[in-house]
């Protein structure tokens, strides 16, 4: 049954946020509130959680998996960037965007795109997932929280529970959070690629 975590929305009580982190820490998943919508999160090197995931979202390895990062120095440990690229992710973030970007060697192989081994980044702007960052020191490993066969986010923390109870170990519930997937943004070629629309302006990258 998974446990159901209140946080404070703003000011993010350490108490619970020590609590969700040593969940992560002890192979935990859980679903969390962002700026964008809910997601899925556990850490990097979290195997069965990985497996966990895939099965709850039926993914297969054409999809791209997240490391949601607590800032712009711990992203470039994860992925290369150019000058041209810099600029125009440092002008986004925090925000509601994944990119898309060749993968360093920081990376697990099993989290990197079958074929163009590039992996999804992001930095969000919300309290509750910046507190949980801090605290566990490293990206979490994620995938915006859509549900097989469905074509909106599940957004509510009750829904959550209700529906994933037996297949997550937490939910967090820091009040209303947004109701769109980030904006996904290709990277990784000459030109950026926008695969999905979302929250976030996507004029920088037209």
């Amino acid at each position: 049954m998974a446990r159901f975590i209140d946080v404070h929305p703003v000011n993010p009580q350490p108490r619970a946020i020590n609590q969700i982190v040593a969940l992560v820490r002890d192979g935990g998943l859980i679903a969390y509130p962002t700026d964008s919508c809910y997601a899925l999160g556990c850490q990097v090197g979290n195997h069965d959680g990985l497996e966990r995931i895939k099965t709850i979202r039926k993914l297969d390895d054409r999809h791209h998996f997240t490391l949601v990062c607590s800032d712009f120095a711990q992203l470039g440990q994860f992925v290369q960037i150019s000058n041209a690229v810099f600029r125009l992710v440092k002008a986004t973030t925090p925000g509601p965007y994944t990119f898309i970007l060749p993968a360093t060697r920081e990376v697990p192989r099993r989290l990197l795109h079958a074929k163009k081994k590039t992996v999804g980044v992001r930095i969000p702007d919300h309290a509750v997932t910046q507190a949980i960052l801090a605290e566990l020191g490293e990206p979490l490993l994620s995938t915006t929280l859509t549900l097989p066969g469905e074509d909106d986010p599940l957004t509510l923390a009750w829904e959550i529970q209700d529906r994933l109870d037996h297949q997550i170990d937490a939910v967090v519930d820091a009040g209303e959070c947004g109701t769109e997937p980030t904006t996904v943004v290709d990277l990784s070629g000459d030109e950026p690629e926008i695969l999905r629309r979302g929250a976030g302006d996507t004029s920088r990258f037209e």
